[in-house]
């Protein structure tokens, strides 16, 4: 079980988390190495390994805590008194995943590495926040519409989730495969997280 982490020791973690997130806007996973996040702290490379073991286990971090950001914004909306409508909730969620553009990304390209190379308290704290993210989801489903109860609720809910696993690599586009898919005669659309969100959950609500 993971011990329980002190200012100090929560405060050092958050410094090199921050690092990397800084990193990881201009480089990928594989590319970042424990010596280039610790150029970017105050701290030395050995020093870093007594709180992660893995690089994927900052990253896991890293994730928990974008996953807990896209959490409390949704318990804003479950826990708001105005009365929901279909409309109001497909933008709400359409706008609030636009501003997760990181957790997004690890979403789509890191996870597998994250969770398979991080220790098991990493993994199971990780988890925590995943499964309370995806309740918290299925109980704005519920108080939003009658029709839903716990069970279609959580049909919804885990149609939706699959979806956004693949939402970044859609939304955000590079020159180079702009150029690819002109070449490969396809007719490139300018698909925001905002707009694919929005259609989907129009569709399945």
């Amino acid at each position: 079980m993971k011990k329980e982490l002190t200012n100090i020791q929560q405060n050092r973690r958050n410094e090199i988390v921050l690092a990397l997130e800084k990193l990881y806007k201009k480089k990928g996973l594989k590319d970042i190495t424990i010596k280039d996040i610790a150029k970017e702290t105050t701290f030395t490379r050995a020093s870093i390994y007594n709180y992660y073991e893995t690089k994927e286990e900052i990253f896991l971090d890293l994730y928990t805590k974008e996953f807990e950001k896209w959490t409390e914004e949704l318990e804003l909306l479950l826990h708001s008194k105005e009365k929901l409508t279909k409309k109001y909730f497909i933008e709400y969620a359409s706008k609030s995943l636009e501003k997760r553009e990181q957790l997004l990304k690890l979403m789509s390209m890191n996870n597998y590495d994250m969770e398979e190379n991080s220790r098991l308290e990493f993994l199971v704290e990780f988890k925590k926040v995943f499964i309370n993210c995806i309740n918290t989801f299925s109980e704005i489903l519920i108080k939003y519409d009658k029709k839903y109860n716990k069970e279609s609720a959580e049909r919804v809910t885990y149609a939706f989730f699959p979806f956004i696993y693949g939402l970044y690599p859609y939304s955000h586009v590079t020159p180079k495969q702009k150029k690819a898919m002109d070449k490969a005669g396809h007719k490139w659309q300018n698909n925001t997280t905002y707009k694919l969100t929005y259609n989907f959950l129009n569709e399945i609500l």
